[in-house]
């Protein structure tokens, strides 16, 4: 693969988490090995001639840049609880009865449930009005976020959106004349230019750190873990960052935002030298649509392609069929969409696309991040090669309903709305454990209602305002139309029976 790095070394986000899970995360990236020492070998000196580097001004531009950028930045605090609500009935008693019954030991009941602060991350404030940008894995799974600004005052912010595809988060707080940053055009950047981190990591509020671009265009596969259509193309930066740092700014000499930083290079999971952002371009557009729509508009090729330097896959999928590349360049087409648009236009599988309106496509993220950065309706030149021979043709973007109109959030489905699918539960599953109802949630998006209430996949939804559901269509039946307060009884991976609220949005 191109991107051997990806399979070397493991990627972290950089949010902090609290408890049990941080050990967890530790002992994951760390591998439970201590670390390696490493000898040093003099070499003999011999007369040499280096390049010179003029250094004057550049600790100016970086007290310039962190007067602008440090009131800008502020701290995010995730309060999560998901045994919040009412439990019913422990899976335990449901299979295997309560030997208590009603009389079970007080030191046995539960607990009235609290609000504990899980996780700690930072934001950047993008407008006077208050609102805030961060990534997704910072805000997920909260119940309430807490923003605290570099002056020590304290807000309640409001979720505005979530984009776990390129793992944008959009807060809102009640205030006005705030300080903030101007997003800076990220396609600009170049590969050795300055740059500071600011954020807070590990508690260290208003932290600035120093380095260079390193690469542009990074791919680490990194957001597969919350989304099933990755978009990166991430900046990645050796300017330190470190857990706490997720959500806050990468920044120009100018004090001009070119980044979002999300994540480390680590086997520690604290900093070894490498750091990536997500580009200003690819966060400001997310955060356009968020504010505008209430929900991002991402355009869609309607192919399943494949790096060509997986010819692995791309020989199994066709089995003994033979192709006719001619280039070691561009996606390899394994599909193509019925109605889709890129069918429309023309394409089919076995087509190597090789460039969109001109930029090259080396890679399936160099694709998603080319498409996935525009709106249904908006047409794209597609650069292909076919049989040995080069084609260029515009293709219209649609949406997953091979739509080319923008949706609002009141387009969307009920279970887009809440923000969960729902498939069903074999009837011996239902016989084996006792249960009349039930649906496994599935494909659960951080930050919608059924994530607010602690529901993650493979969860099992028993009833919705008191009605037993066996299928995606008995949760959309009992929820369409319908605006008020919406209670639904769970079983969570301990087996308990829990019953929690939201209201419908």
């Amino acid at each position: 693969m191109k991107n051997t790095l990806k399979k070397l070394i493991p990627y972290a986000f950089v949010g902090v988490i609290s408890g049990a899970t941080t050990f967890g995360a530790i002992n994951y990236f760390n591998g439970n090995k201590g670390i390696s020492d490493f000898s040093y070998f003099a070499p003999k000196t011999s007369d040499a001639k280096y390049a010179s580097f003029n250094m004057t001004g550049v600790g100016d531009d970086f007290v310039k840049a962190s007067k602008i950028t440090v009131p800008a930045v502020v701290s995010i605090k995730n309060y999560s609880n998901k045994t919040a609500g009412r439990s019913e009935q422990d899976m335990f008693d449901l299979f295997f009865g309560n030997p208590f019954g009603n009389n079970q030991p007080k030191q046995q009941q539960q607990q009235p449930p609290k609000d504990l602060p899980t996780g700690m991350g930072s934001g950047v404030i993008i407008s006077p009005d208050g609102y805030i940008i961060s990534n997704n894995h910072v805000i997920a799974g909260a119940t309430k976020l807490e923003v605290v600004l570099s002056n020590k005052k304290s807000y309640i912010a409001n979720l505005v959106g979530t984009d776990p595809t390129t793992d944008i988060a959009l807060l809102k707080i009640e205030e006005k004349g705030l300080p903030y940053l101007n997003f800076a055009n990220s396609d600009n950047v170049e590969v050795g230019q300055w740059v500071l981190a600011v954020g807070n990591p590990m508690g260290l509020n208003s932290t600035v750190t120093a380095g260079i671009v390193s690469a542009k265009g990074r791919s680490i596969d990194l957001l597969s873990q919350q989304s099933r259509t990755p978009i990166e193309s991430f900046i990645q930066t050796d300017a330190a960052i470190n857990p706490g740092n997720s959500g806050g700014a990468l920044v120009n000499p100018n004090g001009e935002l070119i980044g979002i930083n999300a994540a480390i290079s680590s086997k520690t999971g604290y900093y070894e030298g490498y750091g990536f952002a997500v580009p200003s371009n690819l966060a400001r557009k997310v955060v356009e649509d968020i504010k505008q729509f209430g929900l991002v508009q991402r355009g869609f090729l309607g192919v399943v392609p494949l790096d060509l330097s997986d010819q692995r896959q791309i020989a199994a999928y066709n089995q003994q069929k033979k192709t006719n590349i001619k280039t070691s360049d561009g996606v390899y087409l394994i599909d193509v969409a019925a109605k889709g648009g890129a069918e429309d236009a023309g394409l089919r599988s076995g087509d190597v696309i090789t460039k969109v309106d001109n930029v090259v496509i080396s890679t399936y993220y160099d694709l998603s991040f080319a498409v996935g950065s525009k709106r249904p309706g908006d047409k794209v030149a597609v650069t292909y090669t076919r049989n040995g021979k080069e084609n260029t043709v515009n293709v219209t973007l649609k949406d997953q309903k091979n739509g080319t109109s923008t949706r609002s959030k009141a387009d969307l489905s009920v279970t887009e709305k809440i923000g969960s699918d729902f498939e069903p539960l074999s009837d011996k599953f239902k016989t084996d454990y006792g249960l009349t109802s039930g649906v496994i949630a599935k494909n659960v998006v951080d930050g919608n209602e059924m994530s607010k209430i602690g529901i993650v996949d493979n969860y099992i939804v028993i009833e919705v305002n008191g009605k037993p559901v066996n299928s995606q269509k008995d949760v959309e039946k009992t929820l369409q139309g319908y605006n008020g307060n919406v209670q639904v009884k769970y079983v969570d991976e301990y087996g308990r029976i829990t019953t929690r609220g939201f209201k419908m949005p």
